[in-house]
């Protein structure tokens, strides 16, 4: 058996396994909650396995280890501020919003609790935040395409569009049917391929240039600098730039659509708390074998005088020149792994918005269910294709790609959503501006290249914006402040779920 078969086997039997948990995960869909939410009812170690593996997708094995491996440790604050990010999400927002997105009206979209947590009789901010999921979603999914497509490339010197295509498509097949259970139980098998594979890997690679003592002497030798968490330099005005725009991707956290709704997944609020020992624990492994990999890749290449074109495919190749072939088809398939589990997330919830958020706002008679699923089956298919369509000829890095993205729902959602949880003054109209401000200054940011990450002052100025205009805008409201405290005492105090459908 040929080298290439055995690997096109492990590529085979992981897609397979991928298409049987959808289907699986189709017979358990019964009705639209269903399809976007799970029902409410993921347990802790899949809501935060899931939360993981939709999280980090294609960057994690390859993104970030190219990044590493081009410009050494100063890119490692970026896993920094990402663990600091994702563990105070898990601490603050998991439990309250899985409180109040129940008490708020059953609200199973982040849109949907926005409007029902801020009364808003407008529909404006349903439609705003509807909007700016699909815009930044569309982005998002097509940057895991990209990965999809550079990832068949690289690995069998194969067609991009080709590759773009088989992922994309088999994505599709489960996603479609599945739902949002489908994404979730996929993405259980997706994250443990992924950080078995970020151990694997990096291991291998060390023990074939000789052990870590020659790994360190190589890296120091080809590449001094990248052994230092500031680049190498004193600290200048450059560095701290660089540092502080890392760390501000932690930022992020708090508005990403695909993560927190499976906070709203969850069983119970009080699970939040084993579900974030399992996820951060995760989630700390992953990063440093990525980390890892890419330190220990520049002394991989530069013992082997390998022209490496690509950075990001660093963790490609080691593991195809180390591994037996079908042991590196299944690294290749957790690679396969981060990019199809953040993209499946991404549809079920860019599908949620199309459906839920926007097509039901405009429709004065509430749809059947069954409608619903159907309407939210074509939605995925439709961004889909859209979002392919932009991944035909992508302009940017896999990294450049999602780091827009993220920083766009971090600054347009992450003020609204903490200050909906933790401050009842907020008003319909302050959250609005807060959107409105942080999305709209994470494009202009951008455009003016000041070298700071674009998450950071965009952030800023929403919080702020979200603040001045509730202040000025703020009536007093007894059912908001009801609920506010409902949501607390269904924190402290378990009850039984009582669930009031929202018109």
């Amino acid at each position: 058996m040929s080298d290439q078969l055995f690997t096109f086997a492990a590529l085979a039997l992981y897609f397979a396994g991928m298409l049987l948990i959808g289907w699986i995960a189709f017979r358990r869909t019964s009705d639209h909650e269903d399809y976007v939410l799970g029902g409410r009812n993921l347990p802790p170690w899949v809501a935060a396995l899931s939360a993981g593996a939709s999280d980090m997708s294609g960057w994690l094995v390859m993104g970030l280890p190219g990044a590493i491996y081009v410009s050494g440790l100063i890119e490692a604050w970026i896993a920094i501020g990402l663990t600091i990010g994702a563990y105070l999400n898990w601490l603050l927002v998991a439990p309250r919003l899985r409180a109040y997105t129940e008490v708020s009206r059953n609200s199973i979209t982040v849109p949907s609790f926005f409007e029902n947590r801020l009364r808003d009789s407008t529909r404006l901010l349903r439609i705003l935040s509807g909007v700016v999921i699909l815009v930044f979603f569309t982005l998002y999914i097509s940057s895991g395409m990209v990965a999809g497509g550079v990832f068949f490339e690289s690995s069998f010197d194969g067609d991009y569009l080709t590759g773009m295509l088989l992922v994309t498509g088999v994505t599709l097949a489960y996603t479609l049917f599945g739902g949002f259970l489908g994404a979730s139980l996929t993405d259980v098998v997706q994250g443990l391929m992924m950080v078995i594979a970020l151990i694997v890997v990096p291991v291998a690679a060390v023990i074939a240039v000789g052990g870590l003592g020659e790994a360190g002497s190589l890296i120091a030798e080809v590449a001094p600098d990248h052994l230092s968490l500031l680049g190498g330099t004193a600290l200048t005005g450059g560095t701290v730039l660089a540092i502080v725009s890392a760390l501000a991707w932690g930022l992020g956290y708090f508005g990403q659509p695909h993560i927190i709704v499976r906070f709203m997944a969850l069983r119970s609020p009080q699970e939040a708390k084993s579900a974030r020992r399992i996820g951060i624990s995760w989630m700390i492994v992953s990063l440093a074998g990525a980390v890892f990999s890419g330190l220990v890749g520049i002394a991989f290449i530069a013992q082997r005088g390998i022209d490496l074109s690509n950075p990001e495919t660093v963790v490609l190749l080691m593991s195809q020149t180390l591994l037996h072939p079908f042991v590196a088809g299944l690294v290749l398939a957790a690679v396969l792994a981060a990019i199809m589990s953040t993209i499946s997330s991404q549809l079920i919830v860019t599908s949620s918005a199309l459906v839920e958020d926007l097509y039901r706002v405009f429709r004065k008679t509430p749809p059947p269910s069954a409608r619903l699923v159907l309407f939210g089956r074509i939605a995925v298919l439709v961004v889909a294709i859209i979002a392919a369509l932009l991944a035909i000829a992508p302009n940017d890095t896999i990294l450049g790609l999602v780091s827009f993205a993220w920083a766009g729902f971090g600054a347009a959602f992450g003020p609204v959503i903490l200050l909906s949880l933790f401050w009842r003054r907020l008003t319909n109209w302050g959250a609005l501006a807060g959107m409105f401000v942080g999305a709209a200054t994470v494009f202009l940011w951008k455009a003016l290249g000041t070298g700071l990450y674009e998450l950071l002052p965009a952030f800023v100025f929403a919080f702020v914006a979200a603040v001045a205009v509730s202040l000025a805008t703020h009536r007093p409201n007894a059912e908001i402040d009801e609920e506010f405290a409902a949501a607390s005492d269904m924190i402290a105090v378990p009850r039984p779920r009582t669930v009031t459908e929202t018109p």
